[in-house]
């Protein structure tokens, strides 16, 4: 797999507390340059970010980030106003605490609300794996399926530990056929980006792997 195939699976991501529109701008004319799958950027530039892109690049923004224990209302009504912003992709976090109360329908429709909300925009949900046990991480598999999302993601990147490989190849194991793996947070290297490819991630969130494409001497030519 060569790195512009590996660059179509990146979701080219700045989602610093302190990231400024000049800084979100270089992101989505990477996103464009770089033909990335999408930009994840904070919901406060959605707006600006469809309007700048003009459709050349889709626009993820993320929900109830990065703690998830947001009420399910919060969270819904953020997908709308994200949506109606011209996102076309959601990164929502599951409510972990939840999730540990062993409250497994709570947690099903909640991200089946969201799902509805997005209707058939790509709803992706962040299962924080750093923070769960192997039980857990195989139990938000099997609800994720049943409650009709998108993907199923490793991780926020702003908590314990990011995607690991053991993850990704467990969940790819336990998901439903209609549902993909995005692994995020940590993934430094095109090497790192293929291994996680090949056990099963069809999404890679990440802002590095575009940058040591713009610090290669050979960027772009496709090698």
């Amino acid at each position: 797999m060569n790195r512009d195939e590996v660059l179509k699976h990146v979701d080219h991501t700045l989602l610093t507390q302190t990231a400024t529109w000049e800084e979100i701008k270089e992101i989505l004319d990477d996103g464009i340059k770089y033909s990335t799958a999408s930009a994840c950027i904070p919901a406060a530039y959605v707006k600006q970010s469809a309007e700048y892109v003009e459709g050349k690049l889709p626009i993820c923004t993320v929900i109830g980030f990065p703690n998830g224990y947001s009420t399910t209302a919060v969270k819904v009504f953020e997908t709308k106003d994200a949506i109606e912003n011209g996102a076309s992709e959601i990164d929502m976090v599951i409510n972990i605490g939840m999730l540990k109360d062993k409250r497994y329908q709570d947690v099903e429709d909640e991200i089946r609300q969201i799902k509805e909300t997005c209707g058939e925009k790509i709803l992706k949900v962040i299962i924080e794996t750093c923070l769960l046990t192997e039980d857990e991480k195989i139990k938000m598999c099997e609800i994720v399926t049943k409650a009709g999302a998108d993907y199923i993601k490793t991780s926020t990147g702003f908590s314990t530990a990011g995607a690991t490989f053991e993850d990704v190849a467990l969940m790819k194991k336990h998901i439903g056929e209609n549902v993909k793996v995005k692994a995020a947070g940590g993934i430094s290297s095109f090497d790192d980006a293929e291994e996680f490819i090949r056990l099963g991630a069809d999404r890679l969130g990440t802002s590095r792997l575009v940058k040591i494409m713009k610090n290669s001497p050979d960027a772009g030519i496709g090698y």
